[in-house]
């Protein structure tokens, strides 16, 4: 990795509803799994809402992880791609962070800092009712969605290394 600008992998939602904690239990998962090169940066961000402009800015790459609306059946994987955030329409707001990727987005265009590029990873919940375990549905599809993030930093000639063995893995929040 020759560029100086970090890649960022996001993740983003509530822990304590249900399948929204889907963003901070990935990056668990990723923490325990792999070891980043320098440059690359693991973040769990919670619910960053309008703060989460920071992290977007001034990057690389920015890989997001978080549930998203769809017509799809629960665990299904959408990724969208740069303009394909910004173009879509306003969506209804399904949880209070929901709204500020798109305007954080637009912020950063604002202050001529936006990523070269953006990769939106995101699933289809089951439940975001309270509760603190993922459904079935979204377990299942942390893998995809693991998969989907190593592949993207393939690309970038980022990839991380696997730990052999894993480290523990620390769901805190279960």
């Amino acid at each position: 990795m020759t560029d100086t600008k970090p890649i960022r992998i996001l993740g983003v939602g509530n822990v304590l509803c249900t399948d929204d904690g889907l963003g901070p239990y990935v990056i668990k998962v990723l923490e325990s799994r792999y070891e980043f090169p320098g440059g690359v940066e693991v973040v769990d961000l919670g619910t960053p809402g309008l703060d989460l402009t920071p992290f977007l800015a001034d990057a690389r790459m920015v890989i997001v992880i978080d549930t998203i609306r769809g017509q799809q059946a629960p665990g299904s994987l959408r990724l969208l791609r740069d303009g394909e955030i910004v173009a879509a329409p306003p969506p209804s707001r399904m949880s209070p962070h929901e709204p500020g990727l798109r305007e954080a987005l637009m912020a950063t265009e604002f202050s001529d800092s936006s990523p070269d590029e953006i990769l939106f990873v995101g699933v289809i919940p089951e439940s975001t009712d309270q509760g603190t375990r993922l459904t079935a549905a979204l377990t299942g599809a942390v893998p995809a969605v693991i998969d989907a993030v190593i592949a993207e930093l393939e690309r970038l000639d980022a990839a991380p290394t696997q730990r052999e063995p894993p480290a523990e893995l620390d769901i805190w929040w279960e």
